[in-house]
């Protein structure tokens, strides 16, 4: 009797750890999900430079609801409106976050990832994709519409001095291509004529940095700058630490094209850098032969063609010129081009 009654009670326990299991199984089933919803703090931005700092959005989403507390991976998507989210931004938000905030500068950023035109309003839409598997489909949000007007990145100075004159409104400029205060630029200073100073706009009287008082600094209101000696330089002004670097910088022709150069036994007939167009140029006396494009007369950066479609790379294969002429040969950097035109 005995037995039989401990036999009843493992046969019960059985049972309810069966049963229990069940029960636990029926707990973790996701439902298909209810997405999140996502609103905007603003439904109009036009952003400006002089804000870049300040907090331009703020996106706040509710939780998604897959019928149990999981894990739920969100990505803010960011779309121009009508293109039904083909080929949207996107950014991972951390697990649980609720809200997402960008600066002007990072917004800004982003809306020219997605080629909007700087000074121009463009309606876009943003939305948040959930999952928690990537066995099972996201969800994702309604769309919140945004009529945004992004600016331009890049910044200038400009550099006046005794090489063209002393004249604001024809000075090369330094730029800065994401406005973070470093600008770069090429100076190209003659003979005798290597002074100069930095204005933040075309025309005396605005911010002008001069020398500061430690070597290789800059101050607004110092004296004359000057360049190390006539040349070509690339400047780098960092108006955050208030620096100035110069490093010898000009692209010239090499080979046996170019009259009185050779492949390194003459000099390289040096080429004049536009900061406006961001393109070397040069006018020089060709001969039946090949060239190359070197930086400061050594081999260690040199573009050659790469294919005859115009373009180069570095390394690249020699140019011909199979007819002796006047020419004038421009490269561009920016594209990786080169042109060469007979006058």
């Amino acid at each position: 009797m005995k037995a039989l009654f401990n036999k009843f009670i493992l046969l019960s326990i059985t049972s309810m750890l069966i049963l229990s299991c069940k029960k636990d199984e029926v707990r973790v089933i996701a439902t298909d999900g209810t997405p999140a919803v996502l609103t905007a703090s603003a439904p109009t931005l036009v952003l400006t430079k002089g804000d870049a700092e300040k907090t331009a959005i703020t996106f706040t989403l509710t939780a998604p609801d897959f019928g149990f507390d999981a894990a739920v991976n969100s990505t803010l998507q960011l779309a121009v409106k009508g293109s039904n989210f083909a080929n949207p931004k996107e950014l991972d938000l951390s697990v649980k976050t609720l809200t997402k905030s960008f600066t002007v500068i990072e917004f800004n950023a982003l809306l020219l990832s997605m080629n909007l035109k700087p000074g121009s309003a463009s309606d876009i839409e943003a939305r948040i994709k959930s999952s928690i598997s990537p066995k099972l489909a996201p969800v994702f949000s309604s769309p919140t519409g945004i009529k945004v007007t992004p600016y331009a990145l890049t910044s200038f100075l400009y550099v006046p001095g005794a090489y063209q004159g002393w004249n604001p409104s024809t000075a090369d400029s330094l730029l800065s291509a994401t406005s973070n205060g470093i600008y770069v630029g090429i100076i190209n200073f003659t003979p005798g004529n290597t002074g100069f100073k930095i204005l933040t706009k075309k025309g005396w009287g605005t911010p002008e940095y001069g020398k500061g008082a430690s070597a290789g600094s800059i101050a607004v209101g110092g004296g004359d700058l000057q360049a190390p000696a006539a040349g070509s330089y690339k400047l780098t002004a960092d108006v955050n630490a208030n620096t100035l670097e110069f490093a010898p910088y000009s692209f010239g022709l090499v080979g046996d094209s170019p009259a009185g150069s050779g492949w390194g036994s003459g000099p390289d007939i040096a080429m004049q850098y536009d900061n406006g167009k961001q393109v070397w140029s040069v006018t020089a006396d060709m001969g039946i032969g090949k060239f190359k494009f070197r930086l400061n007369s050594d081999w260690g950066t040199n573009y050659g063609g790469a294919g005859d479609n115009g373009s180069v790379k570095t390394g690249g294969d020699d140019i011909a010129i199979t007819s002796p002429g006047k020419y004038k040969i421009e490269l561009n950097l920016v594209n990786n081009t080169y042109t060469k035109t007979k006058i």
